[in-house]
Parts: structure tokens; C-alpha cells; sequence
């Protein structure tokens, strides 16, 4: 099977094997909680095993941003595949709908300045959210 492009990163796989093992089911319970943070609601492409992902967030309105530190992982490949997920922020619930992936060859200057600072350099995922 040939390896998925995760594209650029700044943290290596190892790391992602330990925050996923480790950190992630710490943070887990309190990302709704947490500014800055949110809890990804999403199914596997292939299994549609219902998975749950904290992510760091991005401040922005109407839209959800997420910096791809660990490159394009598979929480972002379940949700493009899908086009549409849950996530729980600071106490409410929203739907995202038309995720895409934004490439820092071709930034979005319609991204606030602090999301395009940000993804310099790093691919962002962005979503809309729904209503």
C-alpha cells in the first residue's frame, strides 16, 4: 500500500503515535471545555467506526481552522471523505460542512490574517459552519 502524502509537518510520526496514545484520551473530556480547543465528531472512510479528535483551533467566525502540525492525518481524510462533521467547542455543538484542505503554495486570503500566520508554511483544514 503506498504511503498517503501527509504533506509538510513540524512534528514526526513518533510524536503523533504518543499524543495519540497518550495525550488524546487526557484531553479528550475537557477539549469542549477548553479555549482554543474543540472535539472532532467524525466516522472512519472506511470502517464508519464513529471516532472522536481533539484538535487545537483557530479563532475565527463562522468558519473552523485547524493547523496541520502533524500534516493531513486521518481525522482530516474521514471528514473530506465524508464532507461534513461534528465538532463541540466552548460548550455549544456545530456542524462543519465543505472541508477542504488549504495548501500554503495557494493561501485563501479570504482566512483571517492570524489563520493565513499560522499555515505559513503548514497546510490548514478548513471548514464551514453550518446555520
Amino acid at each position: 500500500m503506498a504511503a498517503v502524502d501527509r504533506g509538510p509537518h513540524v512534528f514526526p510520526a513518533g510524536l503523533s503515535r504518543l499524543q495519540n496514545r497518550y495525550f488524546n484520551p487526557l484531553v479528550r473530556p475537557l477539549a469542549p471545555y477548553l479555549p482554543g480547543f474543540a472535539l472532532l465528531e467524525h466516522r472512519g472512510r472506511k470502517s464508519g467506526t464513529p471516532y472522536t479528535t481533539p484538535v487545537n483551533v483557530v479563532p475565527a467566525r463562522g468558519i473552523f481552522i485547524v493547523v496541520l502540525g502533524h500534516g493531513v492525518t486521518d481525522w482530516a481524510r474521514n471528514i473530506l471523505a465524508a464532507g461534513e462533521a461534528e465538532a463541540r467547542t466552548t460548550f455549544r455543538r456545530v456542524r462543519l460542512v465543505d472541508p477542504r484542505i488549504v495548501d500554503p503554495a495557494d493561501p485563501d486570503p479570504s482566512l483571517p490574517l492570524l489563520a493565513r500566520a499560522a499555515g505559513r508554511g503548514l497546510r490548514l483544514f478548513v471548514a464551514d459552519i453550518a446555520g
